[in-house]
This record gives structure tokens, C-alpha cells and sequence, in this order.
């Protein structure tokens, strides 16, 4: 990479670019969240519940492999490269050689998973056996939400070409689209329905749909043509499945992470399972509003300026994206310690769930949360190595990560039950920041992380006085033995924490942190670019 006089519109285009992601995803969680509230009160955790989880889980897990991290991450750096290096005409037809060969694919994929539905309910839900009402059901419902991985391959396609292009707004929204999916469907179809549930997985269908349709006006917007183009020798179809094989890799040693820390907590405790499954979903909110937005925002940007050469601008874009990041996940890393309790009671403290359950999730709350930080600056420097078209070493250390995190699981699992298991993966998260900046500090020696340390401090600082103060707060609240579940407690905690955010603002601003302007300017952007979505 050539040395060249960075400028600030780069650093613009990622906050701009995260405040969109960000409000969207923010969206998308809190219809999640009514989701899951609509279909918990329709079905509970009966029969039909289990059957509809159970089959929507396998495309899911397809979803993660393949769709949203491997085939994004796999075609932005070289769809990058065709506009850089080539022409619009070369780099547009490219996206219709991709998109043929990848709906042959998946067609394929599509039609065996339906085929083989019984068997792949047997091997995923062994305990429903081979027979019987619920294992009939499964297998009905996986054939019906399989072809979903037909249709989110196509969104990450299309999301990887409309954010190479700089519009980030209808990629981010298309989870919004499947979650009015299942909510409609579940509100008007199902209760016209034998069965009702089926209902509710017809609306992933509809979702699904929606969330192809939401992209296709941007991409003709652009002049983009969506006609079959069959050359399935083309080079760059090749280059993208050696990315995605790597990075599918990746994804799988995260997911077998999970499983490893559910495996080892069902040795624990009833209730250790569910413990650390509702405080993975608290710590997976700002992760995924903060971290996921910056992180999908800077890799158009990193794999323009890996493709240009442009060395300072592309350190400045990697220094820029992790002070952002921590600028808002330290915050959210002691907020979280500080008010675990009440935002458990808050979100989960009704009917089954009692005071312990609360509790005991709270305390593994405070220890996913120490992670917060590192997780995210992990996915910022992951980015950076896929810019360079570099997918082979994220992998490599995050199978090392894999061995640590199994290692110091079974270690403090025994002193520190579910709670260990919680530690053990920030712990080994931390270990992976690390090897992630050692790495790429030996592929870019010009770039010097110890930069960040000065802003990093700061916003430490700022987030040691909020702490103190919000925790002082909430121990006069506590005072007023205001009960879960009602409107006082709801307003209390709301009240609470946006005090905390104004308060750390507010010290930020006396320190000194330019990511204060950064933030309030990129709000205002925000605003101005929703009225042109």
C-alpha cells in the first residue's frame, strides 16, 4: 500500500454509514423482542413451540454459516476490486454471474433439505424420535421455513453489492421485514389454521420475500440488471468460494462455541442453560446495534483502500472504527455491570421466570459483559483482514481462541458455575483482540495501535464516573421497593439509564473526546439521509 494523505471523508462515509446500520438494527431488536413476546403468548414452550424452534433452527444455522457473514464478507473486497481496478460494466456483471450460479445452488440446497427433512429433524432433535406427533410436526415446519436460506442468501448478495456501493439503509432494514413477517402472519394467518403454528412459519416465507423485495428498487436504482448470466468459470465466482471456505469456517468454530458452553453448562444445575441463553440475549442488543453497524459500515470503506493502496487511509479507517466502537461499548460494558439486576427483572421477570431465575442471569450478565468491549473491536479488526482478502488467519486464531475458551470453561465452570462459562468466553475473547492486533500489526508495520490508548483512557475515565454515579442512584431507587413488571419500575430503569448516558456524555465532552461531535454530527446525518431512504 502506497502512503497517502488520508482525508476525512472516509471516516464520514463509516459514521454515517454506522448510524444507519445502527438505527435499523436497533429497530429490528425491539421488533425481535415483540416477536418473540407475540409467539410466546400464542404458543408458551409447548409442543408446537418446540417444533417450530427445532425446524427453524437448521436454516438458521445455514443463515450464519453462509448467507450474512461468509458470502458479505466473501464478496465485498473483490466486488470492490472489479469497481476499482476495472469498470461499473465488468464489476455489474460479475453480480449477475454470482447471483445465477449462487440461485442454482441454492436451489439444490433448497430442494434436499426439503427432501431430507425427516432425517435432518432426527439428527437435530434426536429426543422428539421418529415417529409421533411432534416429530411429524417438525418435519412439516422444517420443509416449510427451508427455502428461508434460498431467499437471506439472495439479501446478503444483494446487501454485499448495495453497501460496496454506499447505500446502507435498505440492507440494514431487511431483518426489520422478517420480523413483521412472523408477527403478521402469526396475528392473521395463524388462528385461520388447523394447525396455527404453521401459520407462524409461513410468515418467515413472507419475510424472506419481503426482504428480497426491499432490495431489488436499489439495485435498478443503480442499473444493476438481475437477468441470469450462466459463466460459471468465471474467475471471480472461484476467488469468492476460496474466500467464503475460510470465513464458513469461522462462523462454524463460533457456533460450535455455543454449543460447547451449552454442552458443558447442562452438566451444571437446572437452569443453567437458560441463565446464560437470556444474558447472552441482553449482551447480543448493544453488540449487535454498536459493533455489528461500525463493523459492517468500515469493511466497503477498508476494501477501498486496501484495493487503492492507500495505506494512511486505510489505518485511519481501522483507528476511526475502533474508537467509535469503544466509545459507546465500554460505556455499555459498565452500564450493563452496574444495572444487570434490574434490566434482567426489566426484560425477563414475569410469570415462570421468578426472582432467582433474574438472579442467577444477572449473575452471568456481569461476567458476558466484561467481554463487551473486546468482542466488538474483534469484529473491526476481522473486517480489516477480509479488506486485505486475508480469510485464512481471523480463522486461525479463532480456532486457537476455541481450544483457550474450552480449556478456561471446564476450569472455572467448577468454582464459578454458569457464571465460569460466561467468564471463560470474554476471557478468551480478550485473548483473541490480541492475537487479532498482534497479526495485523506484523502485516502493517506502519500502523501503531498504541494510538488509540490516549482515547481509549478517556473514555474509560468518562465511564468510571458514570458507573459511580448510576450506581449511587440506583441504591436510592432500590429504596423505593418499586415491583418488577409495572410501569414505576419501567420508567425508573428507563430514567436510570438515560441519566447514565447523559451523564457519560457529558464528562466525554469535558475530557476532551472528539467522538462526542462525531456522534452528535452522524445523528444529524442520520436524520437528514432517512428522509432519501
Amino acid at each position: 500500500m502506497n502512503i497517502a494523505t488520508p482525508s476525512n471523508s472516509e471516516k464520514d462515509n463509516v459514521s454515517k454509514a454506522a448510524g444507519i446500520v445502527g438505527f435499523f438494527t436497533l429497530l429490528s431488536r425491539i421488533l425481535g423482542l415483540v416477536r418473540d413476546m407475540i409467539v410466546a403468548n400464542f404458543f408458551g414452550a409447548g409442543m408446537a413451540a418446540d417444533a417450530f424452534y427445532v425446524a427453524f433452527r437448521i436454516p438458521n444455522l445455514l443463515r450464519r454459516l453462509f448467507a450474512e457473514g461468509s458470502l458479505t464478507i466473501a464478496f465485498i473486497p473483490i466486488f470492490t476490486e472489479y469497481l476499482r481496478k476495472k469498470n461499473q460494466k465488468d464489476a455489474f456483471e460479475l453480480v449477475r454471474v454470482v447471483l445465477t450460479v449462487l440461485s442454482l445452488i441454492l436451489a439444490v440446497v433448497t430442494i434436499l433439505g426439503i427432501l431430507f427433512a425427516p432425517w435432518i429433524v432426527r439428527i437435530q432433535a434426536w429426543g422428539f424420535g421418529g415417529f409421533g406427533v411432534k416429530y411429524e410436526l417438525t418435519v412439516v415446519l422444517t420443509r416449510i421455513t427451508f427455502p428461508y436460506i434460498f431467499l437471506v442468501s439472495i439479501v446478503a448478495l444483494f446487501m454485499g453489492v448495495l453497501n460496496s456501493l454506499k447505500h446502507f439503509a435498505a440492507p440494514a432494514a431487511a431483518p426489520i421485514f422478517l420480523n413483521v413477517g412472523i408477527i403478521g402472519a402469526t396475528l392473521w394467518i395463524s388462528p385461520h389454521l388447523s394447525q396455527p403454528i404453521i401459520g407462524t412459519a409461513v410468515g418467515i416465507l413472507i419475510g424472506g420475500c419481503l426482504q428480497v423485495f426491499l432490495q431489488i428498487p436499489w439495485l435498478l436504482k443503480q442499473g444493476i440488471s438481475l437477468f441470469p448470466r450462466w459463466i460459471p468459470n468465471h474467475p471471480a465466482v472461484k476467488r469468492i468460494g476460496l474466500f467464503m471456505l475460510p470465513s464458513v469456517f469461522g462462523s462454524a468454530v463460533y457456533q460450535f462455541n455455543q454449543f460447547i458452553g451449552t454442552l458443558l453448562a447442562s452438566f451444571l444445575v437446572e437452569g443453567s442453560v437458560s441463565w446464560l441463553y437470556y444474558a447472552d440475549r441482553v449482551v447480543q442488543f448493544p453488540l449487535g446495534v454498536f459493533a455489528l453497524a461500525v463493523s459492517t459500515a468500515a469493511l466497503p470503506s477498508l476494501s477501498r483502500q486496501a484495493v487503492e493502496k492507500d495505506l494512511n487511509g486505510f489505518m485511519e479507517t481501522i483507528n476511526h472504527s475502533l474508537r467509535i466502537t469503544f466509545f459507546i461499548t465500554i460505556p455499555a460494558m459498565v452500564g450493563l455491570i452496574v444495572l444487570r439486576t434490574p434490566l434482567v427483572q426489566l426484560f425477563f421477570e414475569r410469570g415462570a421466570f421468578d426472582s432467582n431465575a433474574a438472579e442467577m442471569t444477572a449473575y452471568a450478565l456481569m461476567f458476558y459483559s466484561t467481554g463487551l468491549w473486546a468482542v466488538s473491536g474483534m469484529r473491526i479488526l476481522v473486517s480489516a483482514f477480509y479488506a486485505m482478502q486475508d480469510t485464512k488467519t481471523p480463522v486461525k486464531i479463532a480456532f486457537v481462541c476455541l481450544i483457550v475458551n474450552i480449556l478456561l470453561s471446564i476450569m472455572l465452570m467448577v468454582p464459578m458455575e454458569h457464571a465460569g462459562l460466561a467468564l471463560a468466553l470474554s476471557l478468551s475473547s480478550f485473548f483473541q483482540l490480541i492475537l487479532l492486533v498482534f497479526f495485523l500489526r506484523l502485516r502493517i508495520e506502519q500502523w501503531h495501535p498504541q494510538q488509540l490508548m490516549g482515547p481509549v483512557l478517556k473514555y474509560v475515565m468518562a465511564s468510571i464516573g458514570m458507573g459511580i454515579t448510576v450506581y449511587f442512584l440506583y441504591a436510592w431507587w432500590l429504596h423505593l421497593e418499586i415491583a418488577p413488571g409495572t410501569g414505576g419500575f419501567l420508567a425508573g430503569v428507563m430514567g436510570i439509564v438515560l441519566f447514565g448516558v447523559i451523564i457519560y456524555f457529558g464528562m466525554a465532552r469535558i475530557l476532551g473526546c472528539q467522538e462526542v461531535s462525531s456522534i452528535l454530527s452522524s445523528l444529524r446525518i442520520r436524520l437528514s439521509s432517512l428522509r432519501d431512504v
